[in-house]
């Protein structure tokens, strides 16, 4: 049986069910508690089924949301910025965005010069 080195600096999120992150499922476990919301809504109606199925399409969507990386492709404009982050550090940067009065402050530290002032 051979034996592999783990680095001491690791940070990866550890797994619960092997598919679920920490983040990941806390996020499916919102999209469910949104859905469920519309199926005890739906029950009342009589349609039951499709408060299920309206459900599972939210608890997806909150998977996809806390798990998934925006794809990194040049030929849309927004994802050749934000190409590689995860989906849900860009939407939470742009609700910081729009609540902001759609205003980015940049601070940059100084350049240096050719003379070294």
């Amino acid at each position: 049986m051979r034996t592999y080195e783990i680095p001491r600096d690791y940070k990866g999120e550890g797994r619960i069910l092997y598919i679920f992150s920490t983040k990941g499922l806390i996020f499916t476990c919102a999209g469910a508690g949104i859905g469920l919301i519309f199926y005890f809504i739906l029950k009342m109606l009589g349609f039951a089924t499709v408060g299920i199925i309206i459900t599972l399409i939210f608890a997806a969507i909150g998977f996809a949301i806390g798990t998934l990386k925006v794809p990194e492709a040049n030929g849309l404009e927004i994802t050749k910025k934000t190409g590689g982050e995860n989906i849900d550090d860009v939407i939470i940067r742009w609700i910081k965005f729009k609540k902001n009065g759609n205003k980015i402050y940049v601070y940059k530290p100084e350049e240096e010069t050719k003379d070294g002032q």
